[in-house]
């Protein structure tokens, strides 16, 4: 699968994130409310956002109490918070191209402190547009490597409507088209379970390869600093971090 590297760093970044537990289920929080609101209410039957919000709050462990009073928050009537959708890209330090995107119900809040943030971590916020000509959006479903063989997952993934299966050593990672995300999930999910992740994703078409760990330490950094922001949800590169490297930022 082309940009495995991505979903490679992104788990490194999953582990740096566990100390922020709080922060992510206040984000997963944040989009489970907005589901209700935009995607048809409380029942997930017939709000397919819903579901995928709660299944992956349900894979970061999030307890059941917060999920109910999110689901409850979206559901009241004089709940007047409206949030919307927005999405940031630019450049990072080694000049990674970053798309960054947010929940917020105040652009004027959210986008100067995504602009700070670039600004003072070695990189330079553009225009809509100016870096995710370089990637794909795609769905994103992963398993954990035993619940098949990597030529069973493979088999299964395509037979459910996916596009590509990539095995690592403790993980399948499925791609689709994004308009299929949801019946390739549920036609896993009938024969594999609950699968750990199911979201819609950027998959890097060029990738930045970042070899020095000086380089690597401040990107790092960077992402941290706009993951703290309450507003942002998700922030993805394109980022191409060595082994070597990602062995010397894990130790």
């Amino acid at each position: 699968m082309a940009g495995h590297s991505q979903f490679k760093n992104i788990m490194y970044r999953k582990g740096a994130q566990d100390k922020l537990r709080a922060k992510v289920f206040s984000k997963l929080a944040r989009e489970i409310t907005v589901a209700v609101k935009t995607g048809g209410g409380p029942d997930m039957s017939s709000n397919p956002r819903l579901r995928l919000a709660i299944q992956n709050a349900r894979s970061e462990n999030m307890p059941k109490d917060n999920i109910e009073r999110a689901i409850a928050k979206g559901s009241q009537a004089n709940d007047t918070s409206n949030y919307e959708e927005v999405r940031y890209e630019g450049f990072g330090p080694g000049k990674v191209s970053v798309i960054v995107e947010a929940l917020t119900d105040n652009r004027a809040r959210t986008a100067p402190a995504v602009r700070s943030a670039f600004s003072k971590n070695g990189g330079n916020m553009g225009e809509t547009g100016s870096v995710t000509f370089n990637f794909e959006k795609i769905g994103y479903i992963e398993y954990p490597l035993a619940v098949a063989t990597a030529d069973a997952m493979f088999e299964t993934a395509l037979e459910a409507g996916a596009n590509d299966v990539e095995t690592t050593e403790d993980k399948h990672l499925i791609t689709c088209i994004p308009e299929d995300l949801a019946a390739v999930r549920e036609a896993l999910e009938a024969k594999l379970g609950t699968p750990n992740v199911a979201r819609f994703d950027w998959k890097p078409l060029v990738e930045t390869d970042i070899t020095d760990l000086e380089t690597a330490q401040k990107l790092m950094k960077f992402i941290d600093v706009l993951n703290e922001d309450d507003d942002v949800q998700r922030v993805i590169t394109n980022a191409n971090i060595s082994d070597e490297i990602l062995a010397q930022l894990e130790g």
